[in-house]
């Protein structure tokens, strides 16, 4: 920011330059020479609302004439902002509620104000106050818009969002009840599928903790303790895995006994009897299939 101005700057007056000041570039000019003609600016915490005005008019006329990228143009913009902070504090002081710190909503709404000084002119005549609020308490709000939500979704939903809540409040008073898809996408001039989509991604502005106590009220547990379960058969998953090769490469009636075995569910003397041979000879050829898928997976592990 710019240094204090608590002290008054007299300009010095000198018909021709000092031989050591000829070929100065202007980023070496002195504070007294881009304030010369200026009123003396006090401390910025004693300045009141109108004379900040009246001083950023002054100070707004002298940056206009002034090349941007020098020391003096940085000089007196930095003036400005520091003249004009307590438009920032004031467009924060609508949004303590929120769970930012108020440190950073300054910060952000003071990125607002250098914005609105770059943008302005005076010779529309229209306030600074005026002009800068907007920009200051968008900047705010853009801020929220972009950092609030658990899960960053695209602005079209953020503000569907906001579109769909207010539509909402305004046919649940004149309907006496919660207004159907249908009725939302009539009132916005939306498709069904449209306000769907709108819906769904409100559930992303905010999220449960899985280790969230539940109220005292309730009897169940914490949320990880109400969702979810264990899935034995993944345990499994990686031997159905290595075993598919194995079987593959069985002979046609080894992996038919298989198949009737555990997948129809068959006996033995049940499969003996659907190929035509004994319930001895089928328990040999299963034992044999066994060992040999067995060994085959021991020797992958």
């Amino acid at each position: 920011m710019s240094p204090r101005l608590d002290a008054p700057h007299t300009p010095q007056a000198t018909s021709t330059p000092l031989p050591e000041q000829e070929h100065l570039d202007p980023i070496e000019s002195t504070d007294t020479d881009v304030l010369a003609g200026l009123p003396e600016i006090p401390p910025f915490d004693e300045v009141g609302p109108v004379d900040a005005r009246a001083l950023s008019k002054t100070l707004f006329a002298r940056l206009e004439s002034l090349e941007e990228g020098t020391h003096d143009y940085s000089y007196v913009r930095n003036t400005l902002v520091e003249l004009n902070l307590a438009l920032v504090k004031f467009a924060a002081s609508r949004f303590r509620s929120r769970s930012e710190p108020m440190e950073d909503i300054i910060q952000v709404g003071t990125i607002g104000l250098i914005k609105a000084i770059d943008r302005f002119e005076l010779s529309r005549g229209v306030e600074f106050p005026t002009f800068a609020m907007p920009t200051i308490v968008g900047e705010i709000k853009r801020f929220f818009r972009d950092t609030s939500w658990s899960v960053r979704v695209p602005r079209r939903l953020q503000e569907l969002r906001l579109d769909l809540a207010k539509a909402g409040d305004e046919l649940a008073q004149k309907l006496d009840r919660s207004p159907t898809v249908g009725e939302l996408a009539d009132r916005l001039g939306l498709s069904k599928d449209e306000v769907v989509e709108g819906m769904a991604a409100s559930n992303a502005y905010t999220a449960s903790s899985l280790d969230a106590q539940p109220e005292e009220d309730d009897a169940e547990g914490a949320l990880s303790d109400r969702i979810g379960y264990e899935d034995h058969g993944i345990e499994g998953i990686e031997y159905v895995e290595s075993l598919k090769p194995l079987i593959a490469s069985l002979p046609s009636r080894d992996r038919q006994i298989l198949s009737l075995r555990f997948v129809a569910g068959m006996t033995q003397s049940e499969i003996g009897d659907e190929l035509g041979i004994s319930q001895m000879h089928v328990s040999r050829l299963l034992s044999r299939t066994l060992v040999r898928l067995r060994k085959g997976l021991t020797v992958e592990e």
